[in-house]
C-alpha cells in the first residue's frame, strides 16, 4: 500500500501528541514545533489581587493581624473585610478602633480593598417587617462610616430581596414593593456616602429575585445619577443560570469592585457548597478577564470563599494567590 504523501510520520505523530494542534500546524507549514508553540504567552492584565476575610479561619484560629500578614505574604494587594455584630469589625468598634485596624494594614503593607457584610440577609433593606428594614438601614449607615474609617472607598450593598430561600421565616416581598423600598433605602444612605466619599456598590445576588439581569442593574444604578452608586459585580452569583462574561460589557464602567467566586455547573447542590476554590469550577475565566479588560476595569479582583481549610489554612491563601498570578499573566507556564 502506497503511503500518502501528506500522511504524518511516526515522529510527527508523537510530536503532535505532545504539543497538540500547535504542532500539527507547524508540521503542515514545515516549521519545527516547540513548547512555546503549544503554550503561547498568556495575556497580562492590570488588575489588583484581593481576598475576602471569609477565606481565613478568623477569628477562631487567626487574628486580624495574622490574616493581613498572610495575605501580604501570599502576594495579595488587598484584603476585603466583613462587618458583623460580634467581632472587632462590628458596631462594637468606632472610628478610633477602625483607625487602628487601618493603621495596622498600612504597617503590614496591604490595602483594605472593601467592606461587605452578611447582615443584609437578616436585616434586608426591603423586608416586609418595618423593624428589620429600620435595623438594616441603621447597620448600612454604620458600615458606610466604618468603610470610611478603615480607609476604603468600597462598601458592598445588597439593595433588596424578593425572596430568600435560605431563610424559612422570610416573607416574600412583591417585586414592585421591593424595587420601591430598595430605591428609597439607597436614597437615604447616599447623602452621607457622598460626604464620606464611600461608594455604595450594588451586588448582584443569586436566588433573591431582584436585579436579576444586567439591564435591571444598569437602570437601578443610573437612576441615582451619582458616582457613589456603582456595581459590585460577583462572577459566581450568576453562574447557575447565566454567564459573567455576558454581564460585564453591559455593566461597563459601572463596575467599581469585583468578587471572583468560582462555581461549578456540574453539580446539583444549590447551596454555598457549589462555590469552589479558584479554577476548580466551570467559569470561563479567559473570557471573563478579557471582558473586564475590554471595559477598562483595573480595580480589585477579590476571591470570595466561605470555607477556610480546617487544616493548614494558609494553603488556600497561597493556592489562590498563585491561581490569580496565572490568570492575570503574572506567572507564565513554560513547561
Amino acid at each position: 500500500m502506497t503511503k500518502p504523501e501528506n500522511a504524518l510520520g511516526r515522529r510527527q505523530l508523537l510530536t503532535y501528541a505532545a504539543f497538540g494542534s500547535a504542532a500539527l500546524a507547524a508540521a503542515g507549514s514545515g516549521k519545527t514545533a516547540t513548547a512555546a508553540d503549544a503554550n503561547p504567552a498568556r495575556r497580562k492584565y492590570n488588575m489588583k489581587k484581593s481576598i475576602n476575610l471569609w477565606a481565613f479561619p478568623y477569628p477562631d484560629k487567626m487574628s486580624l493581624r495574622q490574616c493581613f500578614q498572610l495575605a501580604k505574604d501570599a502576594g495579595f494587594d488587598g484584603i476585603e473585610l466583613n462587618y458583623d455584630l460580634d467581632s472587632e469589625l462590628s458596631p462594637k468598634s468606632g472610628t478610633k478602633e477602625f483607625g487602628q485596624i487601618r493603621k495596622m494594614a498600612e504597617e503590614i503593607g496591604i490595602d483594605i480593598s472593601g467592606l461587605c457584610s452578611f447582615l443584609f440577609w437578616p436585616y434586608p433593606l426591603t423586608s416586609n417587617d418595618p423593624a428589620e428594614r429600620a435595623k438594616g438601614l441603621e447597620l448600612a449607615a454604620n458600615m458606610t462610616q466604618a468603610a470610611h474609617d478603615l480607609g476604603t472607598e468600597n462598601l458592598l450593598v445588597v439593595p433588596g430581596a424578593v425572596h430568600m430561600p435560605w431563610r424559612e421565616d422570610h416573607d416574600p416581598t412583591p417585586n414592585d414593593v421591593c424595587d420601591k423600598r430598595a430605591r428609597e433605602a439607597i436614597g437615604k444612605l447616599l447623602p452621607n456616602a457622598e460626604k464620606l466619599k464611600v461608594h455604595l456598590n450594588m451586588e448582584n445576588i443569586f436566588f433573591n429575585g431582584y436585579l436579576m439581569s444586567p439591564m435591571e442593574m444598569v437602570d437601578f444604578v443610573d437612576s441615582f445619577s451619582s458616582q457613589y452608586v456603582q456595581v459590585h459585580f460577583d462572577t459566581g452569583n450568576i453562574m447557575e443560570y447565566q454567564f459573567p462574561e455576558h454581564w460585564i460589557p453591559i455593566l461597563g464602567k459601572r463596575i467599581k469592585n469585583v468578587h471572583l467566586k468560582e462555581y461549578t455547573k456540574n453539580g446539583t447542590d444549590h447551596s454555598l457548597e457549589a462555590f469552589r476554590p479558584l479554577l476548580d469550577g466551570t467559569t470561563n475565566w479567559p473570557a471573563v478577564l478579557e471582558a473586564f479588560d475590554d471595559v477598562g476595569y483595573d480595580g480589585y479582583l477579590t476571591f470570595e470563599y466561605f470555607h477556610p481549610y480546617q487544616h493548614f489554612p494558609e494553603a488556600l491563601i497561597y493556592q489562590t494567590g498563585d491561581s490569580l498570578d496565572r490568570m492575570l499573566g503574572i506567572k507564565q507556564f513554560t513547561g
